[in-house]
């Protein structure tokens, strides 16, 4: 089985030796996308929830590129700058987006660079 790179200038490039995406067998993964502007790498947005809706369009600017949506995510990893203090308001931002069957999902607190919120996917091609 061989991957294939997937790229789009609607996600912030990245900042080292790795991949905005990955199609490889019935999987598409993503990298970790964070809430920088595409162009400028400026964090967008100053809350989490804020944060959390500009990282989702990016992961779905990636999926795209494949003919997926967030619907077709099967997995999210999420880490969070202040876990105890963002969850319940990242997780409303999550839910306005996300739909049900939810992707499983795993959440952590992480020493993120600047920014609140940052989350890699794994979709199903169907």
């Amino acid at each position: 089985m061989t991957a294939t790179q997937i790229r789009t200038d609607a996600a912030p490039a990245p900042a080292g030796a790795y991949s905005q995406g990955l199609a490889a067998g019935p999987f598409v993964f993503t990298a970790g996308m964070g809430p920088l502007d595409p162009a400028t790498r400026a964090v967008l947005g100053d809350t989490v929830a804020e944060q959390t809706d500009v990282v989702l369009d990016h992961l779905e600017s990636i999926l795209s590129e494949r003919g997926l949506g967030l619907g077709d995510v099967v997995k999210m990893t999420v880490h969070l700058q202040n876990l105890q203090r963002d969850f319940a308001e990242f997780d409303a931002a999550y839910r306005r987006r996300m739909s049900e069957p939810y992707p499983v999902r795993t959440t952590v607190g992480s020493d993120l660079n600047r920014i609140l919120v940052e989350i890699d996917a794994i979709a199903l091609v169907r």
